[in-house]
């Protein structure tokens, strides 16, 4: 069936598209993960790796999956069959970016609603005077209410639900341009606060300085496979994005804007949270606690801090929301296409199925963060599993795939074409090349590191 034209819709600018492809890439991921390995990876020559990850991997798929998505005008599984014929097995590739984001947004939103948990804290004035102990006890103690657990969940979804159902121009589009300014305001206030504290020094030192440090092989192999998940790559939200540009688009200049953007992001938000934690003299290689715990009782001790803290958590959400909302349209967008249904039912039915999906994380999200003694009991920890299949496998193999895809199976005109006939030759053929024999060798290094071989 033949997906009609108003639900699939259309972006309205550049700058809607750009907004909208840098709220998919910026999330969780930039402000709540990166910090938080390289405090784990001691922070200096792991940020160098991992710019350099950025720039030879993350950013030529980037142009991958946005080329694949703009040449077929469809998302994910429609794509590869436009491109490769109705029975090709490419489309598995296609399938596999869908299950990748109902799996992802299933605990994802799990996170997302303990950002909600926390600015409601900080509103309300719950955290201050608490110390690190205290915080990391009050969390133990909501993520053991599955009641309220799951409330937050559903009202996370909820959210996104809301703005995906509203189509490209009034939903995706429309939002991004309210939430990454906003997302923009908020970092640099608390970047502007940040940099009175004496530890901020120390901070940009930890974060900047080319000192080693505690990295070790498995470290590089962690920014690399930092490189797929903060970018968003390998699960076909940015091909589905690219599947609603124009002709007139020009994906190698966009590709670039939202890779600089993404990192400096992530880069401000070491620059917010490194300099607290010296500042008052707390351990930065925390591992995921690190924002939930430490930084909330380091807030508890600043002049303003429950304003500060209230600020921080609601910039967590709206990075939050913005890569959500994205991976919500993979799915809704396969519906769309290959169903030929409505955008309103196309979305709740894929938000309802990532909201029951998300009922096991909910109940057992915070043993591995946390410690607590869920998984024990439930004899299994399904967040950790579910995150770890979508993180570790199906997002490099996904991108390893549309690498390949690309590189090798396109006609060339195509390919080119879509590259953009007013980039340099050169630069084409230096992506190429990238694409054909870098890329392959260092996911499958990923790969490898994720069962333990490297």
């Amino acid at each position: 069936m033949t997906a009609p034209a108003s639900d699939r819709g259309s972006w309205a600018s550049r700058v809607g598209f750009v907004l909208a492809a840098s709220g998919s890439a910026v999330g969780l991921g930039n402000v709540w993960r990166f910090p938080y390995i390289t405090g784990e990876n001691g922070g200096g020559l792991f940020v160098l790796i991992y710019l350099v990850c950025i720039a030879l991997v993350g950013l030529p798929i980037m142009i991958v999956e946005i080329l694949i998505g703009r040449a077929a005008g469809r998302s994910n599984v429609t794509a590869f069959r436009r491109l490769a014929g109705q029975r090709t097995p490419w489309a598995g590739l296609g399938w596999m970016g869908v299950v990748a984001a109902y799996l992802i947004l299933s605990f994802y939103a799990v996170v997302a609603g303990w950002t909600l948990h926390y600015a409601f804290l900080s509103v309300t004035g719950s955290l201050a005077g608490r110390t690190a102990a205290e915080v990391q006890a009050a969390f133990a103690a909501v993520n053991a209410d599955i009641p309220l657990n799951l409330l937050w969940v559903v009202a996370f979804m909820t959210l996104t639900m809301g703005v995906v159902a509203g189509g490209v121009r009034r939903g995706l589009e429309r939002w991004s341009r309210i939430l990454m300014p906003a997302l923009g305001v908020l970092l640099l206030v608390l970047v502007g606060r940040a940099a009175a504290l004496p530890g901020f020094v120390e901070g940009a030192g930890f974060v900047f300085g080319l000192h080693a440090g505690e990295l070790t092989p498995a470290g590089v192999l962690e920014a690399l496979g930092h490189a797929f998940f903060t970018l968003s790559v390998g699960m076909g939200g940015l091909l589905t994005y690219g599947s609603y540009l124009g002709p007139d688009a020009r994906i190698v200049r966009d590709s670039v804007v939202v890779t600089v953007f993404d990192t400096l992001i992530a880069l401000a938000a070491c620059l917010v949270i490194f300099p607290v934690i010296f500042a008052f003299g707390l351990e930065p290689a925390q591992g995921p606690g690190l924002i939930f715990s430490t930084l909330p009782a380091a807030f508890a001790q600043m002049p303003g801090g429950s304003l500060l803290a209230a600020v921080f958590f609601f910039l967590l959400v709206f990075a939050a929301l913005t890569s959500a909302i994205s991976l919500l349209e993979v799915a809704t967008a396969y519906f769309v296409d290959e169903r030929g249904w409505s955008r309103r039912r196309a979305t709740l039915t894929a938000g309802c199925g990532i909201t029951l999906l998300a009922v096991p994380s909910a109940l057992t999200g915070g043993t591995r963060l946390f410690g607590a003694g869920m998984a024990e009991r439930l004899g299994a920890d399904w967040f950790t599993l579910v995150s770890g299949l979508a993180s570790n496998w199906l997002m490099p193999i996904g991108g390893l795939g549309m690498a390949l895809f690309v590189a090798w199976r396109l006609d060339d005109t195509v390919r080119r074409a879509e590259f953009g006939t007013s980039v340099p030759e050169r630069i084409y053929r230096a992506w190429l090349l990238v694409l054909r024999y870098l890329v392959p060798l260092a996911i499958v290094a990923v790969l490898l590191h994720a069962v333990g071989v490297v």
